[in-house]
């Protein structure tokens, strides 16, 4: 149930909205909050300043015209109330150095991946500081337009002591455009959680060119999944942290699934894998998929930040993690090399082997 319903709104302390990084996730959240009333700017690189207003489709295919103000530079947009930021994650620190002429502004960050909040709070150390976790799938549609492609919703929580009590007013602001959402107690734990959802048919999917469905239905696939989600959820206990449910993302389920027999698992799983994007690809494969045949991708991918962070952190903690640490590695290989891209371009036995031998070395 969205814990907005029946309440009466709080006052929102944020009336100016500022979102760097305008693509899929930043122009929908931008969208929800000009919805109700909020003043939005759009940051969008490579495009021009304009006044042009951004539409949201809805999930029942409505579509919503929105006011907003778009900069090419953050720079030059109005000072802000809330700055939400919605980059890459490779991008973020060279994202966040132009909102220092706001120090002391509340940011949202809604990155995949695990390592944002830090990244911000070290830029940013005087501004409160909220996580975001994103379980809607959305796509643009159009340069003017995203689409809201299913269910879902928006977890929130305070990364530091001062974001408190700011969380109540977003909520409700997110809640009343029509947006399940949730307060989450603490940030670490909804991050990794998220995580847990965002490693499922990622990588693998990212260096076989496969989507999550067909990985789930190939047992030597879904080992290799069912191993790397164990050794994730391996660093998450070794940190003292406990899978929590996201808004129509029952982590907690998923973390059971996982830890049947694969051949108990896997049935489940394949059905519940199936349905749970709306037919929107993973961000790795997307990623890797964008590139040429013949070149490679023209910007680093995520993958550092998702099965990296399992291998780097692991790695502190003494879990071992040769499953996220070799596919991490793939990926990083596919995404700049062509060729090696085409090597295992549907090619489930090829990943296998490479996983298999990367878990005998002593």
């Amino acid at each position: 149930m969205n814990p907005t319903v029946g309440r009466s709104p709080a006052p929102t302390p944020f009336r100016r909205v500022l979102v760097v990084g305008a693509g899929a996730v930043g122009s929908f959240l931008g969208a929800l909050l000009g919805s109700v009333g909020h003043d939005v700017t759009l940051v969008r690189i490579f495009e021009p300043d304009s006044e042009r207003p951004l539409d949201m489709i809805r999930p029942d295919g409505s579509r919503l015209t929105i006011p907003v103000h778009r900069f090419t530079r953050t720079e030059d947009a109005p000072e802000p109330d809330l700055i939400v930021v919605a980059v890459k994650m490779p991008m973020l620190r060279e994202a966040l150095a132009p909102t220092l002429r706001w120090p002391n502004v509340p940011t949202l960050t809604v990155e995949n991946g695990i390592g944002a909040e830090t990244i911000a709070a070290e830029i940013r150390p005087n501004a409160a500081m909220i996580a975001g976790s994103l379980t809607a799938p959305i796509r643009l549609a159009a340069a003017d337009a995203v689409e809201w492609m299913g269910r879902g919703g928006l977890g929130l929580a305070a990364a530091d002591d001062a974001a408190r009590p700011l969380l109540r007013p977003l909520l409700d602001d997110f809640g009343r455009a029509g947006l399940l959402v949730r307060e989450l107690p603490a940030a670490e734990p909804m991050k990794w959680s998220k995580l847990l959802t965002n490693l499922i048919a990622n990588a693998t999917g990212a260096i076989v060119g496969m989507d999550a469905a067909a990985i789930y239905r190939d047992p030597r696939l879904y080992g290799v999944e069912r191993r790397q989600l164990l050794e994730a959820m391996a660093v998450m206990s070794s940190r003292g942290l406990e899978p929590v449910a996201l808004p129509r993302a029952p982590v907690p389920w998923l973390v059971r699934g996982m830890r049947l027999p694969a051949w108990l698992g896997r049935p489940i799983m394949v059905r519940v894998v199936g349905g749970a994007r709306a037919g929107k690809a993973p961000s790795l494969l997307i990623h890797v998929q964008s590139a040429p045949p013949d070149a490679p991708c023209a910007e680093p991918t995520e993958v550092e930040w998702m099965n990296g962070a399992v291998a780097r952190i692991g790695a502190e903690t003494g879990v071992p993690t040769p499953v996220n640490t070799r596919l991490t590695a793939l990926v990083e290989e596919v995404a700049t090399d062509p060729v090696r891209r085409a090597w295992f371009r549907n090619r489930p036995d090829r990943l296998v082997a490479e996983i298999e031998a990367a878990s005998q070395r002593p």
